[in-house]
């Protein structure tokens, strides 16, 4: 029978994590105290039961039986016909406090909205939690339908161990730096194709657009070294429980280095094996 945890910081989603696991069948009971979600699981391994998977969010609002989810983790490990996995959910401090302002929702640490210092007690908090995670979803960029996009790559992914996803967009300088972003990249030291009369009216998405800034060496260099360098720390990222990495590239006007050099690293990663989703937000 598969089992998972779902933990993590208040107000970065585990009630749509839930909502998943329901989706798919899974038994799904929120805020249980940890101390009873032993028995809990026994009785549904049993052998009258019917329960093929149990979905179990446990977080602070327990309180003081909260203290248990530790221990109650390690044991669960143990218990033989139980696949068990934990996921912990994860968001910005600066996330949090916009959706709890947006929600007018209590957080369980205040009673009222969280600051800054409340958030990060909650982390404090949960740190050993977190570390026995076997997944680690940050949803600061992630809308519902982004995070169940996530959910059904790690758990119901049949294209082997490669669950690892790379969002890739393209955006211009001069209409703001994208936040929701891990790496960003400056395409601007590559000669500028908008200067070309030829290719002015063009976007990146054209073939003469990509032939005229992927000529250069200096851009060809570029590509090199950002193929082995993604490729070499992927491995730490899911090691840390991260199973996706956003790289945004941009030039002044977002509309052709950066949109050609956005392409060419998505098919780079495509074939790589790994699952990849691109946008170009000023195009």
């Amino acid at each position: 029978m598969k089992v998972v945890i779902i933990t993590g910081l208040s107000g970065s989603g585990k009630t749509n994590a839930i909502d998943w696991f329901e989706d798919q069948g899974f038994y799904c009971i929120d805020n249980m105290p940890p101390g009873l979600i032993k028995n809990f699981i026994e009785l549904s391994n049993s052998e009258k039961s019917t329960v093929k998977g149990v979905a179990i969010g446990a977080d602070i609002r327990g309180g003081e039986f909260f203290k248990d989810l530790d221990d109650v983790i390690d044991n669960l490990r143990k218990i033989s016909k139980v696949e068990s996995k934990v996921l912990f959910t994860e968001a910005s401090v600066e996330t949090i406090i916009r959706r709890y302002n947006e929600t007018r929702r209590k957080h369980p640490l205040t009673g009222g909205s969280p600051n800054r210092d409340t958030i990060e007690k909650e982390i404090k908090m949960l740190k050993k939690i977190r570390e026995k995670a076997d997944f680690v979803l940050d949803t600061s960029s992630m809308k519902v339908a982004d995070l169940k996009g996530e959910m059904s790559r790690i758990f119901l992914s049949e294209d082997g161990d490669n669950k690892f996803t790379i969002n890739v967009s393209s955006f211009g300088y001069k209409y703001g730096i994208p936040l929701e972003t891990d790496m960003i990249f400056d395409m601007r030291f590559i000669p500028n194709p908008f200067y070309v009369k030829s290719l002015k009216e063009l976007t990146g998405n054209n073939k003469k657009v990509a032939n005229f800034v992927l000529k250069h060496q200096v851009a060809k260099d570029f590509v090199s070294n950002l193929h082995s360098m993604v490729n070499s720390i992927v491995p730490g990222y899911v090691k840390e429980g991260k199973y996706h990495l956003n790289i945004a590239f941009g030039c002044t006007g977002g509309h052709h280095r950066s949109v050609c050099m956005a392409n060419t690293a998505a098919e780079m990663f495509k074939k790589d094996g790994y699952r990849v989703s691109l946008e170009h937000r000023d195009l």
